[in-house]
């Protein structure tokens, strides 16, 4: 049977894009998808988008709540792979804890960061704090460079990320890269920006945007606006993002309401990379050996080379899902739009 309601939003969202365009602004919105296993959430994913798969290095992203615990129960992921990318957790209310192969575990506060970069491979799970009756924030994922793509994994946990006035009424976190003459205590293996802004209701910021780089203004709550070229005032609701082109010099944000906004940008990535699932490779053959062999570690109880075993953890890790039936093509500059 058909789904009229499906094609109905669908629709809705098309002449949302494009109303946006009218006053020059490029807007991605995201889809709704359930994060976890038995328990999942709903997450508003907008990486990777059918209108642009990358900005810069920044592959993935995913904003969650807020959430509360009763309502949409609680984020619980255990132990399941990655390779070939960094994962880059950053919140505004809550707490999940995170535990890797490596032997790392850390909680994530609001202030703080955990970055994970996963290389030739690792495991790692997530599980929203006991504490955290209320969850909200963003995961984004980097794909590494292929020369990175085989390095050892690794773990970085902030606790606080200093924070500083970029202006009256808005505090800003550089928590990826270097902005404004703070820089990030984190790893990265590409040139590019993360910053996490609070903005106070009322205020307009005007951002500057390093002009090599290609950016995106994520928001992660409603009341968010973007000025166009004609100075009309685009909402970027929450979970979605607009989009800034390599040239660009500034990015004007109203927040209507105290507001939360991520800036992510970057130098365009030229490579091209093959995503499935957890799993960033150089081929489809590539990501299928990943696939197969995290399943056949996930049946062991020891010598787990690639993946390792997440420590003080265990439950059963996820099964991956499986390859579609055709070959999985590249994703990378040249097939963004």
């Amino acid at each position: 049977m058909s789904n009229d309601e499906a094609t109905t939003i669908e629709g809705a969202a098309e002449a949302c894009i494009e109303q946006a365009r009218e006053h020059g602004v490029e807007l991605l919105l995201p889809r709704v998808v359930p994060l976890g296993g038995p328990r999942a959430i709903p997450v508003s994913r907008v990486l990777p988008n059918k209108h642009r798969h990358f900005i810069g290095a920044w592959c993935f992203a995913d904003a969650f709540g807020p959430a509360d615990r009763e309502t949409y129960g609680a984020m619980d992921v255990p132990p399941h792979p990655h390779t070939g990318l960094q994962t880059v957790s950053y919140l505004v209310e809550g707490g999940v804890e995170h535990r890797d192969s490596t032997g790392q575990k850390h909680t994530v506060r609001p202030g703080g960061v955990n970055v994970m970069t996963a290389g030739r491979g690792i495991s790692h799970s997530e599980y929203q704090a006991a504490d955290a009756d209320v969850l909200h924030g963003v995961q984004l994922w980097t794909v590494l460079p292929s020369g990175e793509r085989g390095r050892e994994p690794s773990f970085s946990g902030v606790d606080a990320v200093p924070a500083f006035e970029l202006a009256a009424g808005v505090e800003a976190q550089v928590f990826a890269g270097s902005y404004l003459g703070h820089t990030a205590d984190a790893p990265y293996f590409s040139p590019l920006v993360g910053v996490g802004l609070r903005i106070r209701a009322g205020e307009v910021v005007t951002l500057p945007l390093e002009r090599g780089f290609e950016h995106g203004v994520l928001a992660l709550n409603d009341g968010v606006f973007v000025l166009g070229d004609d100075d009309a005032r685009v909402p970027v609701l929450n979970g979605g993002m607009a989009y800034f082109a390599p040239g660009t010099e500034q990015a004007v944000v109203v927040a209507e309401t105290d507001a939360v906004i991520v800036l992510i940008g970057g130098e365009p990535f030229e490579e091209e990379v093959v995503m499935f699932w957890n799993f960033i490779g150089e081929s489809h053959d590539e990501v299928l050996e990943f696939r197969e062999r995290w399943m056949r570690e996930r049946a062991e109880e020891e010598a787990r080379e690639q993946f390792g075993t997440v420590v003080d953890d265990e439950a059963q890790p996820l099964a991956a899902p499986r390859l579609p039936a055709v070959e999985l093509l590249p994703r990378g500059r040249a097939r963004r739009r």
